[in-house]
């Protein structure tokens, strides 16, 4: 840490690190059938980069420290659901690779340790972007381990049309079981043991023990995320409690929102939580607790995942932000579509250092705006959260920098600036504040376009912020320089090194505006060099044209409008898509990235 020390530090595995090279030459003991050996997890590695957090923690006074300790524990609490989450056999299988530690390949399995610490699982995204099982696990599910194994939309389906008592089956923090004895008796031993949970859940144990009169395997019932992970879900409870009454003193509105995010986490409703949280005027803490977001779900997405992140505040740079946004409705009213919302002058936007990082959130994440769900933003807005120590990090726009040169001519290569990048996902962000959040007919947009809708939000986020920046420059924000950054910056997104998968929502609304830009001659592929030209001239107007079709297939909220979209747009030619993919793999010195926090002592998992 930089500057101060917490009295107690998280408690993790330790590991025995030793040097590649010491080894060469030595005879290492064969793993087990299932492990990756040593040639293989190392190629992996060799193209990761480590990144350690470690920001000045000197601002904080005792107590506030002390919090900070009781959200890092909670912290681990929720990587371990999330894993759980993930795989049904992750924590089992992460507690036998530790179990291995006797066996003479101690670098073999520090790689291992490392690839479940970087990929938070069993699961690994190879070079090719494929998603293959390094530890002797069965393969990866679209609907991951929140709903019953191998199951598919159509049995799901089926049971909806015919049963009265799916309602809860596609709630966002439910997990779906098959009725049999065992999962039920399981659930109803957790309401037994924990009477609260039957207390915020009226009607669960009824309908539970209804169902275990006749357990059937061909039907399905869900039991909220609390009752699924209920001994974790209430120590996590216990914690954050603890925080809130360690910062009442120093800041009442963070430990308001403790509080009701600990209360949050027993109901499965996080509209207290969330108004607190917004609504809030917080001095130098802030957390993202709870499951939010629903890429991880393959098969519906809709169900969230848990993700959690401490931050502290960089009270400068957030100050001078929040004067930057005070021009959002004129903003809102140059989007092209009707009608237009009526949005709120201030929203709370902050820039913070990550203290650590855990579940979905862990990683190189640079921004996040909450809450998703409409109801919450309707009636108390969404926070915009900045991560400046990852945005700025000066390895991490390296590694951007280059994929700019490799994908575009030399008269494109300096438009890439730091500033830039960051200025580009700050108003990404706020594009998720902004534009369609409801269908025509009042449907959310999630429930509406079903596995579409997050691409969608996100394409509409991404070009938002484009399509915003000639505005920020004409009322004086930016200046040529910046308006140029900001707009290169957006090239550099959607550029890819391999074709993504279709459950991949980021990568696959990033190769749908990369074939747009072509097709409308934003970019110019020029198959001699390889490299692409980027026509600055009418750039706005072929923003506008994607967005505009981006935010009338949300209005519509049709699926099949939505499936069609992407089938036209997510095309990917190995004669141009390739080319440029293969000298952006050439140039750029890592594929991965594994961070690691200061705060937290042990440097794996």
């Amino acid at each position: 840490m930089s500057a101060r020390h917490f009295p107690q530090r998280v408690s993790q595995a330790s590991l025995i690190t030793i040097s590649y090279l010491c080894l060469a030459g030595q005879a290492l003991a064969q793993l087990p059938a299932g492990y990756w050996d040593l040639d293989r997890s190392q190629l992996l590695l060799d193209h990761t980069l480590e990144v350690t957090l470690d920001p000045d923690l000197s601002v904080l006074e005792d107590a506030e420290l002390e919090a900070v300790q009781r959200l890092l524990e909670a912290g681990e609490i929720v990587q371990r659901i999330y894993e759980a989450q993930m795989h049904s056999q992750a924590l089992n299988a992460y507690e036998t690779l530790n179990e291995l530690i006797t066996l003479d390949s101690p670098v073999a399995l520090d790689n291992l340790q490392r690839l479940y610490r970087m990929f938070k699982g069993p699961i690994a995204t190879t070079l090719e972007n494929e998603r293959v099982a390094f530890l002797p696990v069965h393969t990866e599910f679209p609907g991951k381990a929140v709903y019953p194994e191998g199951i598919g939309t159509a049995e799901i389906n089926g049971f909806l049309t015919s049963s009265r008592d799916g309602a809860d089956l596609l709630g966002e923090r439910t997990i779906v079981r098959r009725a049999t004895l065992a999962n039920l008796r399981q659930d109803i031993g957790a309401l037994q043991d924990y009477p609260v949970l039957g207390t915020l859940h009226p009607g669960l144990g009824e309908r539970l023990a209804r169902l275990v009169q006749s357990p059937d395997a061909n039907a399905l019932y869900a039991v909220p995320y609390s009752v699924a992970w209920a001994p974790s879900i209430l120590r996590a409870h216990d914690l954050l409690w603890e925080a809130a009454e360690l910062t009442r003193a120093t800041d009442p509105d963070f430990a308001a929102y403790l509080r009701q995010r600990a209360r949050d986490l027993l109901s499965d409703d996080y509209e207290a939580g969330d108004a607190a949280w917004i609504m809030g005027n917080f001095r130098r803490l802030n957390a993202q607790i709870g499951s939010y977001e629903t890429y991880d779900d393959a098969l519906y997405g809709v169900k969230t995942f848990f993700g959690m992140n401490v931050l502290l505040r960089d009270e400068a740079r957030s100050s001078a932000l929040s004067q930057a946004l005070d021009n959002l409705q004129a903003i809102e009213d140059r989007l092209p579509h009707e009608p237009h919302r009526r949005v709120r002058s201030e929203i709370p936007v902050g820039v913070y250092n990550v203290i650590a990082d855990f579940g979905q959130a862990r990683g190189t994440n640079t921004a996040t705006i909450l809450p998703n769900d409409a109801d919450h933003a309707r009636k108390y807005g969404r926070t915009v959260m900045l991560r400046y120590n990852i945005m700025t990090h000066p390895e991490i726009f390296e590694q951007g920098r280059r994929r700019m040169a490799a994908a575009t001519e030399a008269d494109f290569h300096d438009d890439l600036t730091i500033d830039g990048n960051f200025q580009r996902t700050l108003w990404h962000e706020i594009g998720h504040y902004l534009g369609v959040d409801v269908t025509h007919d009042g449907r959310p947009l999630d429930q509406a376009l079903q596995q579409f809708a997050g691409l969608l939000e996100e394409m509409k986020a991404d070009l938002v912020s484009l399509h915003t920046a000639s505005y920020l420059r004409d009322i004086g924000y930016l200046d040529e320089t910046g308006l140029r950054a900001h707009r290169a910056g957006g090239i550099l997104r959607v550029l890819q090194t391999n074709p993504p998968r279709r459950e991949q929502p980021y990568q696959t609304m990033q190769l749908m505006q990369w074939n747009y830009y072509l097709e409308s001659g934003l970019l110019e592929f020029d198959a001699g060099s390889g490299r692409m030209r980027i026509d600055y001239a009418h750039y706005d107007e072929i923003v506008e044209s994607l967005l505009a079709e981006v935010l009338s297939i949300q209005r519509e909220g049709s699926p099949e409008r939505a499936a069609a979209f992407v089938e036209r747009y997510a095309d990917w030619n190995p004669e141009l898509h390739g080319v440029v993919a293969e000298n952006i793999r050439a140039a750029i010195e890592y594929r991965y990235y594994l961070v690691r926090y200061a705060v937290i002592d042990a440097p794996v998992h």
